[in-house]
């Protein structure tokens, strides 16, 4: 590996940038690709380029053959992150099942008797306002935001950082009603339709599971179809 793309990789993990390291088996040319840049001394034909692109959005590296050339795709993404906003009891199961599947978790409540370690072993808490905890994280195309608390003063805060970054994912847990109310209120904060359908509400894959585990469930399947599949599902 040249000590120029080393730097790279080093300058794009740092800024939690999704990347790829494109390797030429036959004379070890390389690049990184990174959005639409390719930085490199390797002149890949643009099927590679593509399936390169394709592989970030995957996450997963792939070994390819392209016209008797072999090429090595090696993905660099920045870890998963989900930001739970409200520590109810959805959010328990959630926290947990999140983390097994791989997302760093943390949950926001300036409620400080929610969100306690007792609740939340190994969970990483914020007693900030989610507007001033949103600004330190700092969502990215890795990171799901979902919000949980039913309170206005504390959702509402939330989800217009979300929608202002680039969150993969964003979902707000509350009926049809409510989320229309929501939405009306977001309109009010100068957010248009197009962006604001990007909430996801009510939120989670409809399972038709009640209980609050079975809601965690419905909650982060639907952020892993979004990371893999896009909002389309």
């Amino acid at each position: 590996m040249r000590s120029h793309t080393l730097e790279q990789l080093a300058e794009h993990a740092k800024a939690r940038e999704s990347h790829a390291r494109v390797v030429r088996i036959s004379d070890g040319n390389e690049a990184v690709i990174y959005n639409e840049r390719i930085d490199g001394n390797l002149e890949a034909p643009s099927s590679v380029i593509e399936a390169a692109r394709d592989a970030i959005r995957q996450d997963h590296s792939a070994l390819i053959t392209d016209n008797n050339q072999r090429y090595f795709i090696h993905v660099h993404n920045p870890p998963r992150r989900m930001i739970v906003i409200g520590a109810v009891h959805i959010t328990q199961p959630l926290a947990q099942m999140a983390s097994l599947a791989g997302f760093d978790i943390t949950v926001v409540d300036p409620r400080g008797a929610f969100a306690t370690v007792e609740r939340f072993p190994g969970v990483t808490l914020m007693d900030d306002w989610p507007d001033d905890a949103m600004a330190k994280i700092a969502p990215d195309s890795r990171t799901a935001v979902v919000t949980l608390s039913h309170d206005p003063k504390i959702d509402d805060p939330a989800l217009a950082a979300a929608l202002r970054s680039k969150a993969f994912y964003i979902g707000a847990l509350g009926g049809r009603n409510s989320h229309g109310k929501r939405l009306n209120r977001l309109k009010d904060l100068g957010f248009n339709d197009e962006t604001l359908a990007r909430i996801n509400g009510p939120v989670g894959l409809d399972l038709g599971g009640r209980a609050p585990a079975e809601i965690a469930c419905a909650i982060l399947a639907e952020a892993i179809q979004h990371l893999y599949k896009g909002s389309k599902g």
